[in-house]
């Protein structure tokens, strides 16, 4: 398959990720879920055919790739998408993550979101979606930022910052073990092999859940789960953490590890926390902005005090 057909796969399919490896056929991650689009496998050939057309298409020269043995940059094809290549060896061989990272949304003036909205990622602390019932919309927000959902119309624009999503039920692979899945979400998030490694052993300390790491996360309680995409999370650390309920899992100890990490996160100069949570302890504790959601539009944005004292009033009344 050439490359403009396989980035046509991916804009036709809403793919988030295009996996293309040496010995493996070409595979997608859509919907959170990895899945086989062709039977063939590429060979080494293939990959390196694949991988020199990218770099023609985002008019760059493959010399770094040739002198370190992988490269990480963005491009945009006009009609289609803007994608994140992540170029790595593996078993001697080059392969690659391509990611797309630029969807469609309604004009954020139809949403009603405020101009400071727009300007989050400048900001230094978290920003939390908040609302009462089910269904209005926060959690498909964040789907949406991290590219698991596509948009109809209008863009989302990440800008080239790598962005992650923790949330329960999202982002492993059940058959594979936990180590397995710590490199396959390292990946996916667009780092290198060899700086996964750096972090593996931080990752599985922090997560705290023994020999389990070698087994197969189809084995493990929510619990389990949750501590391992927290660790995951949390100590590679990317540009953008999307957090969708999920600050309160596991023992008293664990929720106080993770619960302090958040806050160094948080105040991480670098970096933008986006959080979905009904904690209003925790948003008014970690958060320095506060967006309320109702029915999928704004209903509210300013500081935490201002508008939790709003949303408990509006709960009160209407009694949702």
């Amino acid at each position: 398959m050439e490359t403009e057909q396989i980035l046509l796969v991916a804009a036709m399919d809403g793919v988030s990720d295009i996996f293309i490896i040496p010995g493996l056929p070409l595979t997608l991650k859509i919907n959170n879920q990895i899945q086989r689009h062709q039977e063939d496998l590429f060979t080494s050939e293939d990959t390196d055919r694949i991988i020199h057309e990218l770099y023609r298409l985002a008019q760059r020269s493959p010399d770094r790739m040739m002198a370190m043995g992988d490269d990480d940059f963005s491009f945009s094809v006009k009609g289609l998408s803007r994608y994140r290549v992540n170029i790595f060896r593996q078993r001697g061989s080059l392969a690659a993550v391509v990611r797309v990272i630029a969807f469609t949304l309604p004009n954020p003036e139809q949403l009603g979101i405020p101009d400071i909205v727009m300007e989050q990622g400048k900001k230094s602390q978290g920003l939390v979606l908040v609302t009462g019932p089910a269904g209005s919309g926060k959690s498909t927000t964040l789907r949406a930022l991290a590219g698991i959902f596509s948009p109809d119309e209008g863009t989302i624009n990440t800008h080239d910052n790598s962005i992650s999503l923790l949330s329960i039920g999202v982002g492993f692979q059940s058959k594979l073990t936990g180590t397995e899945n710590i490199y396959l979400s390292g990946l996916l998030l667009g780092f290198t092999e060899e700086y996964i490694k750096q972090k593996e052993r931080e990752i599985i300390d922090f997560a705290d859940i023994g020999d389990f790491i070698n087994e197969p996360v189809e084995t493990y309680s929510s619990g389990m789960h949750s501590k391992l995409a927290f660790a995951i999370t949390a100590i590679l650390e990317t540009d953008i953490i999307l957090i969708d309920e999920v600050l309160s899992v596991g023992d008293a100890e664990f929720r106080e590890k993770s619960y302090n990490k958040m806050k160094e996160l948080i105040n991480h100069e670098e970096r933008t926390v986006v959080i979905v949570s009904h904690s209003l302890g925790t948003i008014k504790t970690l958060c320095d902005e506060v967006l309320w959601i109702h029915e999928g539009l704004v209903k509210m944005h300013g500081k935490p005090s201002e508008v939790i004292k709003a949303y408990d009033e509006f709960m009160k009344v209407t009694g949702i």
